[in-house]
């Protein structure tokens, strides 16, 4: 614990932009730096609770042989709370005796910290001059009862990297698009199996969140957040989708939706309204209330489902024997949602996690065993009680 709590601090002193706390002002909430270390704590479940006010809006905790990072939105996105993971994991086995080519650690520590790492990066991107986005139509949403409280369980399971990047190759498309494209066939055949009623009742349109690493798109060195997303779909009114016809539909839609152009719609419609001096002249209860309103209009309704893939992790091979594999756990869903998926991938491992606050296993399993009927080798994750 105590090589963790040193290689923590040295990663501090890199990230010094992320020891902060969210405070609220009359008008906005904002982040305030923090005198204080991340804490470091037994893994005592459940996964990704609240932050509480005053805290740190990082948590590392451990149980076993298992170290986890739990971090809030707010400050910054996956590809920013990996790369503060991946420096802990590095600063560790360095600590051990460990020696890494030049360049894998971030920078030589006490180096002054590029201002463009904490940047607003939204802003940056901004045009004033961009067109509303058009407000979708409502999706169609699991059926399942809610689970009893504490809701929230997780589930993970591996696959092999490369029957997944072939299965993929052999349709043509990335591993996100096909996983997505799983996941929307699995929407599918739930809808179809619901009831007469039950499914006249049900939006028929089903349409599932992807996230997007917007410095893939845009030049940035941000480590704050500096993601939007893409929203593939298929309507069931048009008729049912062969596995095909979706992987298709996917790939356009998301080709489509990740232009920059259209990007810049998504951008405009999260900035403006912090520029917008109406709204800045409201005060943030009101602002809150309107906001959660809002949220399941604009927002959960939209969707039926979110996947959300950070891809294959870059780390050196030195690190191999110590790492055995990762996993990423999407935010709770919401009582709409009920249910998300999480995937990263490491070695010749990709990993899948559900997050799931319903009494139903029906997703995962039809889910999986569609894999294994395309020939993907699907293993749960073995718990070990190693330290």
């Amino acid at each position: 614990m105590d090589v963790l709590h040193k290689a923590v601090l040295q990663t501090e002193e890199r990230f010094p932009y992320y020891l902060v706390q969210l405070k609220q002002g009359f008008f906005w909430y904002y982040l305030e730096q923090l005198p204080r270390h991340i804490p470091i704590t037994a893994d005592e479940r459940p996964y990704c609770r609240q932050f509480r006010k005053g805290e740190l809006l990082l948590r590392i905790l451990v149980r076993k042989n298992c170290v986890s990072l739990e971090g809030s939105h707010v400050l910054t996105d996956g590809s920013g709370a990996f790369a503060f993971l991946r420096t802990i994991l590095l600063f560790y086995l360095q600590a051990l005796g460990l020696s890494f080519p030049e360049g894998e650690l971030p920078h030589t520590l006490g180096e002054v910290v590029s201002a463009e790492e904490y940047e607003d990066a939204y802003k940056r991107y901004f045009k004033d001059d961009i067109p509303p986005m058009v407000k979708r139509s409502k999706a169609f949403h699991l059926p399942f009862p809610l689970n009893s409280k504490p809701r929230f369980r997780q589930s993970t399971v591996i696959l092999s990297m490369s029957q997944m990047k072939q299965a993929a190759k052999e349709k043509g498309v990335s591993i996100t698009i096909y996983l997505v494209a799983v996941y929307l066939h699995t929407l599918q055949e739930i809808h179809n199996n619901l009831g007469g009623l039950s499914r006249l009742k049900k939006c028929r349109r089903l349409r599932v969140q992807v996230p997007i690493n917007l410095r893939k798109i845009f030049p940035s060195k941000t480590m704050r957040n500096f993601s939007l997303f893409v929203m593939p779909e298929i309507d069931l009114r048009l008729g049912q989708y062969s596995f095909d016809e979706i992987i298709k539909t996917v790939y356009h839609q998301m080709q489509l939706e990740s232009d920059e152009k259209l990007i810049n719609k998504n951008i405009a419609r999260n900035v403006s309204g912090e520029k917008n001096r109406v709204v800045r002249g409201i005060p943030l209860f009101l602002k809150s209330l309107i906001l959660r309103m809002k949220y399941y209009s604009l927002g959960t309704s939209q969707y039926s489902g979110v996947i959300t893939n950070l891809g294959k992790v870059d780390l050196p091979d030195e690190t191999l024997e110590f790492a055995d594999h990762l996993v990423v756990i999407p935010p709770p869903p919401n009582k709409m949602l009920k249910l998300n998926c999480g995937v990263i991938g490491f070695g010749d491992k990709l990993v899948l996690s559900f997050g799931n606050i319903t009494r139903s296993n029906e997703f995962e399993e039809r889910f999986l065993l569609f894999l294994t009927t395309q020939h993907i080798s699907v293993e749960p994750e073995t718990k070990t009680d190693q330290p």
